[in-house]
């Protein structure tokens, strides 16, 4: 199988993945589109006052999709059942983000191989997976995450089978798991969470699962995704409850549905 210059994979990705390949482009403005246009223009000035005080720092995250390679039935290919994605909690003691869902990753180390190397690196160190086994399918356009100064690289992969993943080290890590795809997709599992934040109150789309409350710039990444690929179904964006409300929810009777 032959990779790009940059060392990516896209022709590894299976049929019910290509929708979302093909219009990886479309993510950052379905991410945008969920932001007030006043929170959006305070993240933006947060950014150039982080650039110019040389505060940006650079990382990346792993989206891994995991799930059949054979053939999918449907136009548009249909989702496997048994697909499912790559996800953490961050444990409570950490500086920044503690107790948040995220996907796999951290800063960039100076021998990393770009983005891919960063993300690939950081899944091994926290949830132990073989990246012998990873696709990297494509990046997507860097993001800016304040308060941590991140500037962050989604790196888009595929396994048809990552193996175990498990918590590696507790102080980092305190929740390791592969949820389906189509827990993100059921509308009993969605809702809207705010928070405010210095431009004012901002409320984003979230996820809420048996082990977790999937929000902010995770929730917004995952849920622009649903939309590009075509995988999203109605739900009720009226749900919407502040953050402190929503944790309390963590597994009082919801699930993956």
């Amino acid at each position: 199988m032959s990779s790009t210059h940059d060392g990516l994979f896209p022709d590894a990705a299976p049929a019910w993945l290509k929708p979302l390949v093909d219009n990886l482009d479309r993510v950052p403005d379905a991410y945008r589109r969920r932001v007030p246009p006043d929170v959006l223009a305070g993240i933006v000035e947060a950014n150039n006052q982080a650039a110019r005080a040389g505060a940006l720092r650079d990382a990346a995250v792993l989206v891994l999709f995991s799930g059949p390679a054979g053939p999918s039935q449907g136009t548009p290919p249909l989702l496997p059942e048994d697909a499912d994605l790559l996800v953490t909690v961050r444990a409570s003691t950490l500086r920044h983000h503690a107790g948040q869902a995220a996907f796999p990753g951290g800063a960039t180390d100076p021998g990393d191989q770009g983005p891919v190397g960063t993300a690939f690196r950081e899944a091994w160190e926290e949830t132990g997976i073989d990246t012998s086994r990873l696709y990297p399918l494509a990046t997507l356009e860097k993001m800016f995450i304040p308060p941590s100064g991140f500037h962050v690289v989604p790196v888009l992969a595929y396994s048809p089978d990552p193996g175990q993943v498990a918590v590696v080290n507790e102080s980092e890590t305190a929740v390791v798991a592969r949820v389906p795809v189509r827990a993100f997709i059921n509308p009993e599992n969605r809702l809207m969470v705010y928070r405010d934040v210095n431009a004012g109150r901002f409320a984003g789309p979230a996820f809420l699962l048996n082990q977790m409350l999937v929000w902010g710039f995770t929730g917004q990444v995952i849920s622009a995704i649903l939309d590009v690929a075509g995988w999203a179904k109605p739900w009720n964006t009226d749900d919407v409850r502040g953050l402190d409300d929503a944790m309390a929810l963590v597994g009082h009777d919801n699930g993956y549905g």
